[in-house]
């Protein structure tokens, strides 16, 4: 009887994210306890995508019972790219057969997601393909609008150093311009933004979704904000401001950008670009054709965030979708990435999550129609279109700045022009609660 491959192999690709070794320690007992072998692969696919076998190791229910504590990642990460030729494609489809592996588990985000898929294609068969998706930018396009694990851990620490950056803003009377990781979505930013009670959050969202975003408007709005301030008695504010704006604007509006380095995937390093200082610097420069003077902090977050230790939540969450990803290989399943849907397993097949024109997963925005975004926006400090129908409130602000009201709305009143409008709750006036005047 001719020998068949029974290993399971593990891999991690893309950014670490909290919960990663939560979804390595279920999925390799669950594996184990279904009779497989399990194969852990070191730094993603870096070494198999080049035919070396030396960073694959033996994993047993004893390495891995305990690891769901901590954050990082046991097997390590890296963003190695097998899809860049078909040589290397070819040669992960056979490093992995040579390690005896015909079931293998990715975890990762987006790029790792579609290298998955790829895999799978390559194979023709000889392997099946599960992935778990990863990434606290919550950007993933999952069922029933279910987050992505991590998220939730990296927006709980956000939080606890935003709600530190809030004190030392009233305490020195400044203002903190805080960049929070999330490529293109601003889920994360809002998330954070909004949970802390940060002053304002900008995210990329909020700007047509057609064309560029201008640096100009970007910064207009800090300075409308750090002005509306002012009227109301205060110098200090934390922004919230989701790196995906970047990306949104044009390479000669931000100095330095076109020589910024690009990862395996072709996506810009926006962490190498100094966008909290760039805001800064044109913030200041805005105010200062009014003579006004803010004391402005740039404060970068995301790093802190990926490698924490997972809240109970995302340990709970990734041990299921760990757990989900080895029994789907057991019983058969390949070709599609495991999601938990209202407390249910849902295994969705790569060619259904795939945008047919990027040919990646598709990316999942805030929806800035929602309550849950409009609740946001209402908590926020920025101009607004009813501070433009209330001439006192404009007055002030014009004081602010030593300029007529005529002049304060020549030179921002744009910026309500695209304001998202809340949905009413009662369309039908029948339809409100009465309110009961209270006893006396």
């Amino acid at each position: 009887m001719s020998h068949v491959p029974k290993k399971v192999g593990i891999l991690v690709g893309g950014g670490p994210a909290p919960g990663i070794n939560a979804v390595i320690g279920a999925a390799t007992i669950r594996a184990v306890l279904s009779g497989f072998d399990v194969v852990g692969i070191q730094d993603g696919f870096s070494w198999i995508m080049k035919g070396d076998l030396e960073h694959a190791r033996p994993l047993s229910i004893e390495d891995v019972s305990r690891i769901h504590f901590r954050g990082g990642s046991y097997l390590g990460i890296a963003r190695a790219n097998p899809t860049k030729s078909q040589e290397l494609l070819e040669e992960t489809v056979l490093s992995l057969l040579r390690l005896e592996i015909d079931k293998l588990i990715t975890i990762g985000g987006d790029d790792t997601a579609y290298s998955a898929s790829q895999v799978a294609l390559q194979s023709k068969g000889r392997l099946r393909v599960v992935h778990v998706p990863k990434t606290i930018d919550n950007d993933l396009d999952l069922p029933g609008y279910a987050d992505t694990f991590g998220f939730q851990t990296a927006r709980h620490i956000g939080v606890e150093l935003v709600e530190n950056l809030m004190v030392d803003a009233k305490t020195t009377h400044r203002w903190y311009f805080v960049v929070a990781m999330g490529r293109k979505a601003g889920h994360l930013a809002l998330g954070i933004g909004k949970a802390a009670g940060a002053t304002l959050t900008m995210i990329p969202e909020e700007f047509p979704a057609e064309g560029h975003v201008p640096l100009k408007t970007v910064v207009d709005v800090l300075a409308a904000a750090i002005v509306k301030r002012l009227a109301a008695g205060r110098s200090d504010g934390v922004a919230m401001i989701a790196e995906g704006i970047v990306e949104r604007m044009e390479e000669h509006d931000l100095e330095g950008l076109a020589g910024v380095e690009r990862d395996a995937h072709g996506h810009v390093r926006i962490a190498e670009i100094a966008f909290a200082d760039i805001l800064k610097a044109e913030v200041q420069k805005r105010l200062k054709q009014f003579g006004v003077k803010a004391t402005i902090i740039p404060k970068n977050i995301g790093y802190e965030l990926r490698c924490a230790d997972p809240i109970p939540y995302d340990m709970e969450y990734a041990r299921d979708l760990g757990y989900c990803a080895s029994k789907y290989l057991a019983e058969g399943g390949t070709g599609a990435l495991v999601a938990m849907v209202q407390g249910s397993f849902q295994a969705v097949p790569f060619d259904t999550i795939m945008d047919p024109k990027t040919g990646r997963m598709r990316v999942r925005m805030v929806d800035i129609t929602s309550d849950r975004y409009m609740i946001a926006r209402r908590y926020m400090l920025r101009l607004r279109k009813d501070d433009f129908e209330d001439s006192s409130q404009l007055a002030r602000f014009a004081n602010v700045l030593d300029i007529s009201i005529e002049d304060f709305q020549r030179e921002f009143g744009y910026l309500v022009e695209h304001e998202p409008i809340p949905r009413t709750f009662y369309p039908d006036e029948r339809q409100k609660p009465s309110i009961a005047p209270p006893n006396r």
